[in-house]
Parts: structure tokens; C-alpha cells; sequence
């Protein structure tokens, strides 16, 4: 995104695509690497030490709390952008206007004047606030592109483009589809498209097919292709050649270990699951017969900028930007955005730009800055001057006139005003910031404030001497090597809930009961272990959805590449089985591995689980039973598998993944046998997932469910042997399925070990990066990224005076098996102290609808039966996320109720949000 008044080639910064990853490969040529190193000495505590008690979305002396351990305080002029969170923008070649693609909201895109800086304009699936209609809200992972003259724009889809006429004002009008056909089962996914010079070609890249294609600006017809690495993104046109950048890299060949993303085999680390390569393809769009060039670059390229004959390409993952002189076509230079000693990734560089006078902004997504480097020319070392804060992931950084202009993906964080009885993660915001670049010695004193607000302090990472082994142990070492009380994690990962909905009903905790819809009746067993173990009213899950979630706690971040396809989803939801989706350094069960740990995964990050044909949730359900009562194996083996050749090797066979036709008890008898047999791993991961909601059972009766299966577990653990040296973390995904008082992102945990605080209300704030980061301290397992480096282990929850006192499961008190339509061959499920009467009585009440609310029940039985909520076909978070909360409340209320700060039960198409795509939809 960038308009300046010296000669820049086609394709400035907010014209590119947002970030990449990995480690760039050096040719044998003269190839300078750019150190940057900043002490950040005197600037604080580390981040959730700083924290101390606050709350996400609270503005303090720093800034403003978000959900990531880290403070946002950008400077400049903030426009929060209430249309959803930015995936592109690109400024109009007047610079006036800018052009940002938007999800998770109103639109796909909204146009911003900058001389007013208002949003003018809103584009998207026919729908309230929208002012153009378009046939759907899906958008790609780059920006659109103007037409050189300013006069059209393209906006980039899942199955092509949509063309649209520039009005006077700036506005969009005219909305023309232009298809790129599906190539087998592989759409489009357009990614970034620039114009030739003359405005008569749009050169588009293909990124679901792996390749370009020339395509006549005027009637839509492709006149050429070519073919290039893996999944093309970002791209400039140089001197008539088009550098494209190839967030997968290059093509595999024999030899490779390779993993999956979107059919194409990618080239991979067998051990942390991680693309290898990354390319940038060379197009000459003048010799139709030339071979298509390839130059090696970091991993996860993708955003390319070009100032005359200097390409300049974000390697997202590896954390560099790679120089290409395009009259040598070769890398010169290297520039490394590492700006805390500590860890040497997880900045995620994702635009670029530069000044006229010389000054090269390198934007970071997770870092929430903007690097600034002084700039020469491709034969001089570039030199690092500082950082400038930003909001919230910032994705597109460019220089407008005399001001920078930065497109932060999710602004100020879930703060968008929808319901006024509380937050959602869905409620995400975007912003635009805008300022004159400071002077040097104005950028250095703002790169202190920036390592505060991420909590980038020294010596946040301390390993232990060798000598060190004889200290004492402690549940939660100071140095990862000392020696802990706890020689066994059990961390175990449950779905969607927000802390309101199910603490809100406890009186010495931070809770709204107004909010509750799963209290102590539905889950006995969570606020049973609140009470003994600890309540923690300040907890928070970082992602939006389950896509993030359980990325966040598998690596501590959420890819950019997972952050910047919430657009479409189309190449990849969950991406358990996509490569790109994987972290160059590795997983928190590889870094168990690599610390000589062992590790035992039940269900989590696993990308297949086949069943036998036929079997149902009340074939598992009797299953259980007999499982429970006999010891004997299951009856219907299910075998579970992941691509990532270190998660397959310590998979427990026949523990499902999510499946919402497999009831959590039954995942408990499971782990139990194995339990039982072989003892549990230094790691021990789990998925429990029927508090998502949404399977055969009702609402109530999943979460109940799943609230047992936990209590079993906890049973089993704390009456065994190994007691004495557990913790047992037990989590929630994300926490998008309800409201909360505090924040969307505030979501129930439990701590529970002999070490662990009995008995307090924990208020201290704490978050999936914190927890992460504990598991790692106790087990001696090297922080994955800055995240995780800068985040303070959750040493408040834990005491050295152990109490080993077990956990006894509460019974359940909702039957399991309400809402089935057909009961399981060994009966419904009867609670403790209920009759078989009474039992039908509430399944009956738990499908009854009140007479005035017929008429819309029968509305929303039409609309679930589309959202592949079960079934064979069954897909997480498939449904709109607004319509999926209201139908889930209205069933757990017994349709006798609104949703909290609805007027009224609403039908499907009439919630806010309603034409909104779903996060896989």
C-alpha cells in the first residue's frame, strides 16, 4: 500500500500479499545477512508479570489489553474499523482511497476515504450495513490490486475475481465475476493480481492450483499460464518479469518427505512438520517459450515489494527478508527482523514498504510493530534503526505522501459493538494507523516502548547449568532444566466456552449468571474442581476459532498463514493436515521429544480418525458401558492418524479426534484402558470435544458429556500412583460459542495438581501462552517462539507445600442421552437420584417447543439440518458463528428465552450477522 512521488514499480506494499515463513537458503553468491540485535535493557517485567491483575480490553498507562500476553499503543491516529478484521488493503493510485478485504463481519470489503478517514463504502453478500452486494463474503489472502489508472479494481475470491468500476468519489460500483475454473478438486484461490503497465492484462496468481495465468482485463479471458512453485501469493512485475513468491516452495521430487496442503505435496521436515523451502518464480511475460526461473528464499514467502530494480520478499516464518537484484536475479542481501535477543522467531514479517528518503518498514504481524531499517540500494547492508507500535497484527504497511499507513488485521481486538450483554471473539475489530515517520532517535526511544508492551525482557529464558540438577525441586523451575516436583502433564483440550457460561453462576468469581447456560446442574464436575483446586476468573484463550485455538496451543501462535485465510477457509481450516499451517519450530509435543521427554497424544491436532461404517453416537454410548464394566476392548476401533510423522508416533491408537458422533465417556474408558496398561507419558495430550455442541444430543447433554469425562479422568489420575507428581491443565480451544461480561476471549481453566493453590479465586492474568509456557518450564521443553519466550510461567498458581488429596467424579446430573431421537439399545442414560420418568419427562421438555415459538423452531430444524454439525460430513465451526450461539441458547433455555441482549427469539436469517459465512463455511 504505498503512493509516493519517486519511481516505485507496480505492486507497493498494501498491494502485496500478508506474510510467509521459514529459513532462507543462501546461494554461494556474495549474500550479506543484516544482523539486528536491541538489549531492550530497563524496559520491564516480562508480559504477563506486567499483567498483574488486569483484564483483556482494559486501558492502562501502557495501552490496552489483548489476549496475546502483549499491550496495544500505536502511534499515530487509530480508525477502529468495525466491519471485521482486515486480510488486505491496497491505496488507490491517487492515494486517497484505500481498498481493504475484511471477514468475520459485515463485508468483504470496505473502502476508506483517507482524506475524511471514514469507512465509505462496505462491500459484501447482500446483508444490514452492507452498500454493494456481491455474491458472497469470501475473500482471498492478499489485497486487491487497482487498475493503473485508478479507474477499476480487483478483488480476489475463492473461484476467481470480481472486477468493479472506480466511481469519481472512490467508491466501487459495477460488480463483474471473473472465473478461473477449478482444476479437479483445487479452486482458484486468487491470490495477489497486478495489472501490465499498459492496464490491458491482470496477472493473476493462482495460489490453489500452483500457477499464473494472464487474463484480459477487459472480457475475463485467460490467454496464458504458467506454472510455478507451491501455493503463489505474493507478486511484482520488474522490467516486464513477474517475481512471484511461493509460500510452499518449490515442487517436491524424489527423495522428499512430503506433507499435504490443499493435494499438493509439499516439501517438509519429518520432525516438526514444517514446509522446508520456500521460492520465488520468475515469469517472463514477454517470452511466452522462456522457462519459468526459480530463486530460493526463506520459507513461507509472501508479500513482495519492489522499488525499480530491487524485489524485496517477507519470509514470514523464517523471519527475514530476502533482497533480489532483478538484473542479477539473485538474492544480495538478507535482512534478519529478529529484534529480541531471546527468540530468534515468531515476529512474522508480512508487508513492506519504502520511504522516499531511504527507509525500509518491514511490518510484524506478532510482534504488533513496524521494523524500520535505513535503505540504499540492493548492494549495501541494510541497517536497522528500530520499531514503531502498532495495533493489533499489523498486515499491510505502506507510505502514502508524507505519512505511513498501516492495516492492522484485528485492531483493537474482539471490541466491535454487537450485543450489549456482552464481548464475543467474533466481535473482531480491524484499524487503520496512520503517522509521519518519526526522526531516527524518535524510532529508538519507541522501540523500548514496544519491547514493553510485547514484554521482551532479559534473561525471560534461563536454561539451567549443568551442575544445576542437584537444586531442589520446585513444581514450576525458574531455569528449563532445573528439576520439578512434576513429572507428569496431562493437558487436556475441551471446546468453545466462554468463563460466563459456565462459572458465571459462582459468587466468589469475576462471573455474569446472567450469562451462565451451563452451570453447576449441566457441569458438576468443572465446579466441583473450581472448588477444591482453585477458581481462575482471569483466564484467556487468544483465538477466535477452533482453527486458531488449536494452533495457539500446539505452538503458541497461530500461524500467519492460519491468520490471513480466515478470508475463505477454503485451502485449509483445521490445519492439522496442512503443512503450511506447521511452525518452522515445531509443535510443544516436539519440543517435549527433543528435551527427552516422552509424549502420549489422545486425539489432539490428529487429522483423521475413520470409523466403522454404521456406528453410531448410541453405538459408543453402550459401548462405554460395557467397556466401563468389563475392561473388554471397544467394539468399533477407531484408528487415528496425523500426516506429522512426529504426532504419529506417539498417537494412542483408537482415541478419537473430534467427532462429534463419539460421546467424550467413551474417549475416557479409552485413555483409561491405556492408562491403566502402560501408565501415562511425561506429555499426555487429550481432545475432548462435546461441549462444542451440536451432535445428536442436545446441548445440555453434550457439554454434561463431556463435563463427566473430565471429572473420570481426574479420578483416575488423582487415585493412582502417579499423584503424587501430576498437573493437570484442562482448557478450552477458544471461547467462541457464548458471551462474556469481561471479554469474548475470557475462558474457563482448570490447574489441578498437589501443588496446585487449593481453594483461592486465582485473579491473576493468565492466558493460553502463559499455560504453554508453564508446561514447558515444568518439563524442561525450550520456549517455540517469542510468545511463549516472553510469557511468565503461571508460578502464582502453584504452592511447594503439596496437598494430595484426591478427586472423586461427581455423578452427572443431565442425562447424557437426552435429545436423541432414537435411545441407545442399553438404554438412556438415568442420573443418579432421577427416575426413567423423569428422564423422558426432560427429554421430552429438552425437544419441546413452546406453541409461540413453533413456527421459528421449525425455522432453525431447516437451517441445522445444512451445518454439518454431525454425521459423516460433520465439519467444526461450519456454522455462522452468530446463528450457531442463538441456536444452541435457544435449546439449552427450552426456547423460552432470547438470546441475552436480543428483544426476542430471532428466526435464522434474522440475526445480526446472519449472511456472515461461517469460520469452514
Amino acid at each position: 500500500m504505498q503512493v509516493t512521488r519517486r519511481k516505485v514499480q507496480k505492486g507497493s506494499a498494501f498491494q502485496r500479499s500478508a506474510a510467509g515463513l521459514s529459513r532462507h537458503r543462501l546461494s554461494k553468491a556474495a549474500v550479506v545477512a543484516v544482523g539486528l540485535v536491541v538489549t531492550g535493557a530497563g524496559v520491564g517485567a516480562a508480559s504477563t508479570q506486567q499483567l498483574g491483575h488486569q483484564q483483556v480490553g482494559q486501558l492502562t498507562n501502557k495501552g490496552e489489553v489483548i489476549a496475546s500476553d502483549q499491550y496495544i499503543n500505536p502511534i499515530g491516529t487509530r480508525l477502529v474499523i468495525n466491519q471485521g478484521k482486515i486480510m488486505g488493503a491496497t491505496v488507490s493510485p491517487d492515494g486517497t482511497h484505500v481498498a481493504a478485504t475484511v471477514a468475520d463481519g459485515t463485508g468483504s470489503m470496505v473502502i476508506v476515504d483517507l482524506r475524511s478517514y471514514q469507512v465509505e463504502q462496505v462491500i459484501g453478500k447482500a446483508g444490514t450495513g452492507v452498500n454493494l452486494a456481491i455474491s458472497g463474503n469470501d475473500v482471498g489472502q492478499t489485497s486487491p490490486t487497482y487498475s493503473p489508472d485508478g479507474k477499476s479494481l480487483w478483488l480476489g475470491r475463492a473461484n476467481g475475481y470480481t472486477k468493479f468500476t472506480v466511481n469519481p468519489d472512490g467508491t466501487l460500483a459495477n460488480p463483474v465475476d471473473v472465473a478461473i475454473p477449478a482444476a479437479g478438486s483445487q479452486q482458484a484461490l486468487s491470490a495477489k493480481a497486478v495489472f501490465s503497465a499498459d492496464g490491458s492484462t491482470v496477472y493473476a496468481a493462482v495460489n490453489g492450483q500452483n500457477k499464473v495465468v494472464a487474463i484480459n482485463a477487459a472480457t475475463g479471458a485467460i490467454t496464458q499460464s504458467w506454472n510455478t512453485g507451491i501455493a503463489p501469493r505474493g507478486m511484482v512485475l520488474v522490467g516486464g518479469k513477474l517475481y512471484v513468491s511461493n509460500e510452499g516452495g518449490r515442487t517436491a521430487v524424489a527423495g522428499d518427505t512430503t506433507i499435504n496442503s490443499y493435494g499438493t505435496q509439499v516439501p517438509a521436515n519429518p520432525k516438526t512438520g514444517a514446509s522446508s523451502t520456500g521460492t520465488v518464480s520468475v515469469i517472463d511475460t514477454a517470452n511466452a517459450s522462456a522457462a519459468v526461473g526459480s530463486i530460493d528464499v526463506g520459507t513461507h514467502p509472501t508479500a513482495v515489494y519492489a522499488s525499480g530494480t530491487t524485489v524485496f520478499v517477507a519470509n514470514t516464518t523464517a523471519n527475514t527478508v530476502s533482497v533480489i537484484d532483478a538484473k542479477k536475479n539473485k538474492v544480495v542481501q538478507t535482512i534478519a527482523t529478529q529484534p529480541w535477543p531471546e527468540a530468534s522467531v515468531g515476529y512474522e514479517p508480512d508487508a513492506i514498504s519504502l520511504t522516499p528518503d531511504g527507509h525500509l518498514l518491514v511490518s510484524l504481524g506478532r510482534a504488533n510493530a513496524v521494523a524500520v531499517y535505513h535503505f540504499k540500494s540492493a548492494d549495501q547492508p541494510a541497517s536497522y534503526v528500530g520499531l514503531l507500535p502498532t495495533d493489533y497484527f499489523p498486515a499491510e504497511v505502506a507510505t502514502v505522501g508524507n505519512q505511513i499507513v498501516v492495516a492492522n488485521t484485528r485492531g483493537i481486538d474482539s471490541l466491535r459493538p454487537t450485543v450489549a450483554a456482552g464481548h464475543n471473539t467474533h466481535d473482531t475489530t480491524s484499524s487503520l494507523t496512520r503517522f509521519k515517520l518519526p526522526s531516527d532517535q524518535q524510532i529508538r526511544s519507541y522501540t523500548g516502548k514496544v519491547f514493553q508492551y510485547n514484554g521482551w525482557t532479559p534473561g525471560s529464558v534461563k536454561t539451567a547449568a549443568k551442575d544445576d540438577s542437584k537444586k531442589t525441586p520446585v513444581p514450576v523451575p525458574a531455569k528449563i532444566g532445573d528439576p520439578s516436583t512434576i513429572k507428569h502433564v496431562f493437558l487436556i483440550v475441551k471446546e468453545n466456552r466462554t468463563y460466563d457460561q459456565v462459572f458465571g453462576d459462582l459468587p466468589q468469581g469475576n462471573g455474569d449468571s446472567t450469562l451462565t447456560q451451563y452451570g453447576e446442574t449441566v457441569t458438576p464436575n468443572e465446579h466441583a474442581l473450581a472448588q477444591q483446586f482453585g477458581l481462575y476468573d482471569n483466564f484467556y484463550d487468544v483465538g477466535t476459532n477452533s482453527a486458531e485455538g488449536h494452533n495457539w496451543l500446539m505452538q503458541s501462535d497461530d500461524p500467519e498463514y492460519t491468520e490471513s485465510s480466515a478470508g475463505e477457509y477454503t485451502r485449509s481450516y483445521d490445519t492439522e493436515d496442512d503443512v503450511l499451517g506447521h511452525q518452522e519450530s515445531g509443535f510443544i509435543w516436539s519440543g517435549a521429544q527433543a528435551a527427552g521427554k516422552s509424549v502420549k497424544d489422545y486425539g489432539e491436532f490428529q487429522a483423521t480418525d475413520p470409523k466403522p461404517a454404521g456406528a453410531t453416537w448410541q453405538d459408543y454410548y453402550c459401548d462405554t458401558q460395557n467397556m466401563a464394566a468389563t475392561g473388554a476392548p471397544s467394539q468399533y476401533p477407531i484408528q487415528t492418524g496425523s500426516p506429522i510423522p512426529s504426532l504419529n508416533q506417539v498417537a494412542v491408537p483408537g482415541y478419537p479426534r473430534f467427532d462429534l458422533d463419539v460421546p467424550d465417556v467413551y474417549r475416557a474408558q479409552i485413555w483409561k484402558q491405556d492408562f491403566e496398561k502402560n501408565g501415562p507419558a511425561n506429555l499426555n495430550m487429550f481432545w475432548l470435544s462435546s461441549d462444542h455442541t451440536g451432535g445428536p444430543v442436545s446441548p445440555a447433554a453434550g457439554v454434561a458429556d463431556n463435563d463427566l469425562a473430565v471429572g473420570q479422568i481426574v479420578d483416575t489420575i488423582t487415585h493412582s500412583q502417579y499423584w503424587k507428581d501430576s498437573a493437570i491443565f484442562v482448557v478450552e480451544d477458544d471461547s467462541q460459542a457464548g458471551l462474556d461480561h469481561v471479554d469474548g476471549h475470557r475462558a474457563p481453566v482448570e490447574v489441578i495438581s498437589p501443588y496446585a493453590n487449593h481453594g483461592t479465586v486465582d485473579s491473576h492474568y493468565y492466558s493460553q501462552i502463559t499455560m504453554v509456557r508453564t508446561i514447558e518450564q515444568i518439563l524442561g521443553i525450550q520456549p517455540m517462539n517469542q510468545l511463549d519466550s516472553a510469557a511468565t510461567p503461571m508460578t502464582t498458581a502453584f504452592t511447594a507445600k503439596p496437598n494430595f488429596t484426591p478427586y472423586t467424579a461427581v455423578p452427572n446430573q443431565t442425562s447424557l442421552t437426552l435429545g436423541l431421537k432414537t435411545p441407545p439399545a442399553c438404554g438412556a442414560n438415568v442420573p443418579s437420584g432421577q427416575t426413567t420418568a423423569s428422564v423422558a419427562k426432560a427429554g421430552d421438555a429438552s425437544t419441546a417447543v413452546p406453541a409461540a415459538q413453533s413456527a421459528v423452531a421449525a425455522q432453525w430444524k431447516s437451517w441445522a439440518s445444512l451445518q454439518h454439525l454431525t454425521g459423516p460430513g460433520s465439519m467444526p465451526d461450519f456454522a455462522n458463528p452468530e446463528q450457531m450461539n442463538r441456536y444452541t441458547y435457544y435449546q439449552s433455555t427450552g426456547w423460552t428465552k432470547p438470546y441475552p441482549g436480543d428483544s426476542k427469539i430471532l428466526a435464522p436469517n434474522d440475526v445480526p450477522g446472519a449472511f456472515m459465512p461461517g469460520s469452514d463455511d
